[in-house]
Parts: C-alpha cells; sequence; structure tokens
C-alpha cells in the first residue's frame, strides 16, 4: 500500500536542497548497485559520502523530524542517510525489489529495510515520464507526485522508474526500518492513528473515546512494536 505524504519539504528548504545538489557532481547510479540492480538501472546519483549528499541529507531528516504523517505512517526507527538521484535523456530504472538488508561500507551501520521512500525534488511539469511504479496486491500503482511531497510503498514490492524522456527528475531516496516490521499491522495503526486524530479535532483530546482510542492505539503499538 502507497502512503504519499505532501509538503514533507516546503518551498524554502527545496530551495535550499536544489541550492546544495545542482552543482554538485553526478556519478553513474551504479556506483551503488548489486549485479541484479545494475542490469536494470540507468540513472546517476550522488557520491553517497559526499559533502553536498550529506547537508542536502541532513536537511531531509531534519524535514522527516517534524513530519508528523511521516512518523505515523512509517513509525522509523531507522532510517537510511539520504541519497539522491537524477534521470534524464531516456534514463530508466527497471524493474527490482530492494535489498532486506542495508549495510554501509566501511561502518557497522546495518538496518532492514521495511519501507521505500522517494522524495520529489522536480516540479511534475519540468520532466515527461519518470513515474514511479509500485506493484501490489491489487495491481500497479503510477506516482508521479509535486516536488516536495513523499511517497511512502512495502521495500518488499517490485517497483521500477518509467524512462524520462524530457527534462530532469531529481529525487531523493532511502529506505526505513520501521518498529513495527509487519506492513499490515503498521498500516492498521496508521489508520486508527488518523481516525483518532480526525476525532480528536471534533470532540477534543479530553473526549472519553478519544482517550479510550489512544489507549487501544498505544496498546497495539506495545505489542507489535520492536524496538
Amino acid at each position: 500500500m502507497l502512503i504519499a505524504i505532501p509538503d514533507v519539504l516546503d518551498a524554502d528548504h527545496l530551495a535550499r536542497v536544489h541550492s546544495i545538489i545542482g552543482d554538485a557532481e553526478w556519478i553513474d547510479g551504479n556506483a551503488t548497485s548489486g549485479p541484479q540492480a545494475a542490469l536494470a538501472k540507468r540513472n546517476r546519483q550522488l557520491p553517497e559520502d559526499g559533502k553536498a549528499a550529506r547537508e542536502a541529507g541532513a536537511l531531509v531528516l531534519d524535514a522527516l523530524g517534524r513530519a508528523a504523517t511521516f512518523i505515523a505512517a512509517a513509525l522509523p526507527g531507522k532510517i537510511w542517510p539520504p541519497m539522491f538521484n537524477r534521470y534524464e535523456g531516456g534514463e530508466t530504472f527497471g524493474t527490482h525489489i530492494d535489498n532486506a538488508i542495508r549495510i554501509r561500507r566501511g561502518t557497522d551501520f546495518r538496518m532492514r529495510s521495511d519501507l521505500s521512500a522517494t522524495l520529489f525534488l522536480s516540479d511534475p511539469d519540468g520532466y515527461d515520464g519518470g513515474e514511479l511504479v509500485v506493484e501490489g496486491q491489487f495491481g500497479a500503482q503510477s506516482v508521479k507526485l509535486p516536488a516536495g511531497h513523499l511517497v511512502l510503498y512495502p521495500a518488499s514490492s517490485l517497483h521500477h522508474v518509467t524512462p524520462v524522456t524530457r527534462g530532469a527528475r531529481v529525487a531523493s531516496f532511502f529506505w526505513i526500518e520501521s518498529m513495527v516490521r509487519d506492513d499490515g499491522a503498521r498500516r492498521l495503526l496508521f489508520d486508527l492513528d488518523q481516525a483518532v486524530q480526525s476525532v480528536a479535532a471534533d470532540k477534543g483530546h479530553a473526549d472519553p473515546a478519544v482517550i479510550q482510542l489512544t489507549g487501544v492505539y498505544h496498546n497495539l503499538l506495545r505489542r507489535w512494536a520492536d524496538t
């Protein structure tokens, strides 16, 4: 199930990210690919340990920490340092699945990838193609969001990026190890959280029904969370 989260980056933060990455050196995206992904992947990305990726990634992480919907949907335990890619001139990424375990070379940082995230940085009117297509139980879903918006989807999903035939598609991408690894349980918690927020907005946080629903949410989270 896809979850689109609007306005993770506002106009000011979006401009700051572009100012950092705009003149940076972009390298072959297969610098971080495994053998299978390398067969399908044709794009460019910033060196993951380069200055531009670190600075822009810090802005993205800061924004994620303020994004209540992202936190409710992902229940993040660990977040892979955001990376940045660019597609143009027919570049594409064929159907693939993300690695289950991510290990940062030269460090002891490792994590399970429960969720994949794409944060769109280019205005959708500025390029043709470049849709993120995610396959799921009920068929394929195509995603092309406004700049600053983010989409979350299970890292276990087959997905691809269609060829960019005009302009350039720039995005940040990363993975999340959730405190709740089961996709179904995590989605139920998200739906319950959104319902609690809706009832609280109508009745107030002191309403007995809101207090009871909040207790149900936290008791389910306590049961399912792996911290």
